[in-house]
């Protein structure tokens, strides 16, 4: 075997850097295999160092393979290449207790500045994290999917937004007026019989058939985000973003005191930056509640546009009104009778002696069709199950009837 040229072999540690630097993309949620390192570090020896531009070009034309990443990819190289940066100012972005920033963050800061200080540097960190994938076993998995929001630490959030991200999402179809060509159809397809028989002049004629077209129903959220429900606010938004990222036809809103349509800015493929872009759209947040005037606000202003082909509507709030209580019960029945199915999602339901005991719960209950609690993740997957099934007929709301008091 012949010996590799001197001019070739990699110069000093910048290959375990790179590597180093992949790894902390990872972390930030790239998608990067042993080739593309593989590669980024063969492009930088071909390619040479010199100036701090190119080698960040460099990387980034093998790294980024999608529009969403550059963001990410731009925190994470400015932070683990710029040594010059005191990490104190990392630990400050992670910090409970500090200052407020005066500059808004930057979509993807957060992740990058936590997977760069759990990367940089040491190599005894490869140890270290199959060290802790060994300790996640299934039983810590099991207690995570079963705790509620309310009650989970940074970390458990963290691992619950995964979670919800890789959650399979409905697939609940509807039947159509429009039809499909389908060689196993019941119908017959009359013009695609006739242009068949074109081809031949006439002269041969065979049986084309067809069947209905099924689609996927829009999926129109509406979420309360008062103070009573700020404890899972954050994490109601990053289920809404994987739904919108994976699912077409699905509209956002969002109410406190009025209400406000997230649809835009859920469909950004960063989840950081879409909600940086929520929380700059929002006015209410944490605030008082008007459950009634919002949805008569949304019957009026955006029912016909988003609740056609037999929409499915999730109502997530916990009931909680103080406002005029007849109203309320007007605008959910209005609601209910303008799509095809109406699931209430309300986290109060994780208490097994739950009773609907409040004015505006009681108000609500009679116009829904299903009321499912929504505090975990296992609460979670089950909608993404009920959703998924053949809807029953609309009767007294399903949910509920275990809880009631004989």
């Amino acid at each position: 075997m012949t010996a590799e040229p001197e001019e070739t072999r990699p110069q000093g540690r910048i290959a375990d850097n790179i590597v180093f630097f992949a790894r902390a993309l990872r972390k930030a949620g790239l998608r990067l295999g042993p080739a593309t390192v593989t590669d980024a570090i063969q492009a930088v020896l071909t390619a040479g160092i010199g100036t701090r531009e190119d080698f960040y070009w460099t990387l980034h034309s093998v790294l980024v393979g999608r529009h969403e990443d550059h963001a990410v990819f731009d925190e994470v190289f400015d932070l683990f290449w710029r040594s010059r940066r005191p990490a104190d100012e990392m630990l400050e972005m992670h910090s409970p207790v500090a200052g407020e920033r005066k500059e808004k963050p930057r979509p993807g800061e957060r992740r990058a500045g936590s997977a760069v200080l759990n990367t940089r540097g040491r190599q005894e960190n490869i140890e270290q994290e199959a060290e802790v994938d060994a300790h996640l076993s299934l039983s810590p998995r099991e207690v995570l999917r079963k705790k509620d929001f309310a009650q989970m630490t940074a970390g458990e959030l963290a691992e619950a937004r995964k979670a919800i991200a890789n959650l399979v999402i409905p697939h609940d179809l509807v039947v159509t007026r429009r039809f499909r060509p389908d060689p196993g159809g019941a119908h017959i397809d009359p013009r695609a019989m006739m242009r068949f028989g074109l081809r031949t002049g006439g002269d041969l004629i065979l049986p084309r058939y067809r069947s209905p077209r099924h689609v996927q129903p829009p999926l129109v959220v509406l979420a309360d985000i008062s103070g009573s429900m700020g404890q899972y606010t954050r994490i109601f938004l990053h289920f809404l973003h994987a739904l919108t990222e994976r699912r077409r036809r699905v509209h956002s809103f969002v109410f406190g005191t009025r209400l406000t349509n997230l649809t835009r800015q859920l469909r950004h493929r960063d989840a950081d930056e879409a909600l940086a872009e929520c929380a700059g759209a929002v006015e209410d947040w944490s605030g008082g509640t008007r459950i009634g005037e919002t949805l008569a606000t949304f019957n009026r202003h955006w029912s016909r546009r988003v609740l056609g082909q037999g929409a499915t509507v999730l109502l997530i709030t916990d009931g909680l009104e103080r406002d005029d209580i007849n109203l309320l019960s007007q605008e959910t029945q209005r609601l209910r009778k303008s799509c095809r199915r109406l699931i209430w999602l309300n986290p109060l339901l994780r208490f097994d002696g739950f009773e609907p005991k409040a004015r505006g719960v009681r108000a609500m209950l009679p116009h829904v069709d299903e009321l499912r609690p929504v505090h975990s993740l296992d609460a979670l997957s089950d909608l993404c199950t009920a959703l998924s099934a053949f809807s029953p007929k609309r009767g007294s709301p399903r949910g509920l009837g275990k809880r009631r008091s004989p």
